[in-house]
């Protein structure tokens, strides 16, 4: 039987949700290697589309998973993010997937949803990748749970993931809210799951990337 998956590697990019040892790093990236992806993981805690870009030094660690090897997380309190296009340049994917939200939305800070800037960086990012007309996948956050240290709230991640929607082209959007109900998967702060809750969210964003692939154009 032929694995959904089998002949592609993937690059995968994302924030905190991805660099924890028991979260998606756990879940998200042995499911696409289950369906015979090679794949490649880096997530840097905090970070923003902007930082993959200027290569911003963050205070939360980061983390790594190359194929089925086992994860390598750095604790450092001054972990800098990978150069998206280098990261391009050394793997030569043929689907790139970013996990990437939260950290835009300014729970608990902005008053209001910031989307000219959210724009600019999402734009900013996807350079590398309309330049060489990479096939991508954006998956956006998770409901998570209200308040808490993360100050989350369902209405601001529900705008947030709308907007986001909108603008990521070229590539194809992930609607993680519709996976649950809002505050269903439990959070230890609101925003970061529990390990069991990342197993659901990753099980099912893995089942989105069989689907959206088969349509995609082989790069």
């Amino acid at each position: 039987m032929k694995l959904a998956l089998a002949g592609l590697i993937i690059l995968m990019i994302g924030d905190s949700h991805l660099a924890g040892k028991d979260f998606l790093l756990a879940s998200l990236h042995p499911a696409l290697e289950a369906q015979g992806a090679g794949v490649h993981t880096y997530a840097v805690c905090g970070s923003s589309p902007r930082d993959w870009v200027v290569r911003s030094t963050l205070p939360c660690g980061r983390s790594e998973r190359q194929n089925m090897e086992p994860p390598v997380i750095d604790p450092t309190k001054k972990a800098q993010v990978w150069s998206l296009d280098a990261l391009i340049q050394r793997h030569d994917p043929n689907l790139l997937i970013i996990e990437l939200g939260d950290n835009m939305a300014g729970y608990g800070v902005l008053p209001e949803l910031p989307r000219d800037w959210i724009n600019q960086q999402v734009r900013e990012l996807l350079l590398p990748v309309e330049a060489r007309h990479l096939p991508c996948i954006w998956v956006g956050p998770p409901w998570g749970s209200e308040g808490g240290p993360s100050k989350k709230t369902f209405a601001r991640v529900k705008e947030l993931s709308d907007y986001l929607s909108t603008i990521v082209s070229p590539c194809r959007y992930i609607d993680s809210l519709k996976f649950s109900q809002p505050g269903q998967w439990p959070t230890y702060d609101g925003e970061h799951l529990t390990p069991d809750s990342y197993k659901l969210w990753g099980a099912d964003i893995a089942n989105e990337v069989v689907k959206i692939a088969a349509s995609l154009p082989r790069h």
